[in-house]
């Protein structure tokens, strides 16, 4: 057997190259993808930036590259495509970057987070000649390609409905709400299978679980042709389910993923008797459908089309027009049901930051350029945001709260006033700020706010708690869940509740510093030189 990114493919009697590709993100959907595009000889590489995963990646595919270095991989001529399977949140940067490095791109479901972002890659792919693809499986699906070529061919008569059920009790999200998370795949599908878009649509859905994340929705869509549609989805369900029914004339359709018979015809129909609608029943007679892993045929086609150059059934244009959908019922949803039309206003190439529209800027504030603020995020007045900042979901900075350089703020996290962080600081998600020693609901302290600085460099954990009037040191690390009571020194590590000064770590952050008996220490991972004196650490230069 040839090596993985060097096999070759029959076609026509002559041997094909295959594409050596890099699928980026190993998670629970990645796994899959690692498994097919190794099948079919296209894996040269995988990519995560969990370095634990290393070890399973070299056993299970024996001669396959890890990389945790995603510019890295980018820079190697070797890797031609790149398939991403991170989190949703961040398939736009992930993507670009690809782009912008010439690879050809397949991106999971969805494309993108905004319209913005999507128009953006498929612009990009464009000028680029590069192909890019959405993973929107189902299309590839050959119950649903089969139900395609009868709908085509006048089987059902003329359609009347579509709708659609894909209910789980299975992981539930936070980095996108359950329209974001299920939905793509039946919009793709119904666009697919009546070729137009719907000219309007209305949304409602309950948080259930999270306050700021809906986990149910319902969408209703009218088309251009008269037919209508609505698309269920919910986590909060105790079984799966995973079914699309097509209403026509003469003939009803169903798609069930989760049965033996994939797609089943029914000769029900309404006739007019003495005036009265009529329901005529009749047994289901399955359709049969080729006995193929939609996955397979999906990641095949991929290599096809980065061969031929041809265009993808689910290509750039295709996960923008669902993307377009998506965004629509989400005004919808915050609107609280109300009807409304898909939006063709182009993405705005004047302002040189990007702020997601379910997040508010209020007035005063200043954004610096590359900056993105993610979903449900609200900058309240006179508070600055440095260059290169990603500000993610359900973020909260502000009032007169200054961000510097390129921070990372994960979801969840708010900055309250008396907070500043200066330059690459690390917030993971949940973190906490307090900014009152002694707060009391019924008694006003907020003339009583202590400053809390955290300082260039430093991270913090996700679930960490800063209490107020505390500083925390240059490239210090807070770890996860610790509860900060004092200043930390520059480059100490402390965790636990109270968080506990546990030794010293480079700046790098994957090294913990060794004094020798001079105070002296040398990262065992980058190599970076450092002194104690006085009780302080700092840097000094190498040795020539």
């Amino acid at each position: 057997m040839k090596p993985s990114g060097e096999m070759l493919r029959e076609e026509g009697g002559r041997p094909q190259p295959t594409a050596r590709v890099a699928v980026v993100g190993i998670g629970h959907w990645g796994r899959n993808l690692v498994r097919n595009f190794h099948a079919l000889g296209a894996l040269k590489a995988v990519c995560d930036a969990d370095a634990r995963r290393e070890s399973s990646v070299r056993e299970d595919y024996p001669g396959v590259e890890f990389r945790a270095d995603y510019p890295a991989l980018l820079a190697d001529d070797g890797v031609e495509a790149v398939v991403v399977a991170t989190p949703a949140a961040t398939h736009f940067e992930v993507a670009e970057a690809a782009l912008e490095a010439d690879k050809d791109v397949f991106v999971e479901k969805p494309l993108a987070m905004s319209v913005a972002e999507g128009r953006h890659l498929v612009e990009l792919a464009d000028q680029r000649g590069r192909t890019l693809m959405v993973g929107h499986i189902l299309r590839y699906h050959p119950a649903v390609i089969r139900l395609k070529e009868l709908i085509a061919r006048g089987s059902l008569g003329r359609l009347l409905y579509l709708y659609s059920s894909r209910l789980n009790m299975g992981k539930i999200r936070t980095e996108e709400n359950i329209l974001w998370s299920f939905a793509p795949h039946d919009i793709s599908v119904m666009l697919g299978l009546l070729g137009e878009e719907p000219n309007w649509l209305a949304c409602q859905g309950g948080n259930y679980v999270s306050e700021q994340v809906p986990d149910v929705t319902l969408s209703q869509f009218t088309f251009p042709s008269g037919v209508r549609a609505h698309i269920f989805v919910s986590w909060l369900h105790p079984f799966k389910e995973q079914r699309l029914v097509v209403v026509g004339t003469d003939r009803m359709a169903v798609f069930d993923d989760t049965v033996a018979d994939k797609l089943v015809l029914y000769d029900y129909k309404i006739e007019w008797r003495n005036r009265i609608p009529t329901a005529v029943r009749a047994g289901g007679e399955p359709v049969p459908v080729e006995a193929v892993e939609p996955l397979r045929a999906e990641c095949q086609h991929f290599l096809d089309c980065i061969r031929s150059r041809g265009r993808p059934v689910t290509d750039g244009h295709e996960g923008l027009a669902v993307l377009q959908v998506l965004e629509a019922c989400q005004r919808s949803l915050e609107a609280q049901g109300a009807p409304t039309k898909l939006s063709q206003t182009p993405a705005r190439k004047d302002v040189p930051f990007y702020v997601h529209p379910t997040s508010i800027v209020d007035e005063n504030c200043t954004i610096g350029e590359g900056s993105r603020i993610w979903h449900f995020s609200h900058i309240l007045s006179n508070s600055t945001i440095g260059r290169d900042c990603r500000i993610g979901q359900n973020v909260v900075i502000g009032p007169d709260v200054h961000i510097g350089n390129g921070c990372k703020i994960q979801n969840n996290v708010s900055v309250y006033t008396g907070v500043t962080l200066e330059d690459y600081v690390f917030c993971g998600p949940s973190a906490v700020f307090t900014n009152v020693q002694n707060p009391r609901s019924e008694i006003a302290r907020m003339h009583q706010v202590r400053p809390t600085l955290v300082k260039r460099g430093a991270t913090i954990g996700a679930n960490a708690t800063i209490v107020c009037g505390n500083t925390i040191g240059e490239y210090a690390f807070v770890g996860a869940g610790s509860v900060v009571t004092r200043h930390v020194p520059a480059y100490a590590l402390v965790y636990g509740n109270p968080a506990m000064f546990r030794g010293w770590i480079c700046r790098c952050a994957a090294g913990k510093l060794v004094l020798d008996q001079d105070s002296f220490a040398v990262c065992p991972e980058c190599g970076d030189h450092y002194h104690l004196q006085d009780g302080v650490v700092q840097p000094v230069a190498k040795e020539l």
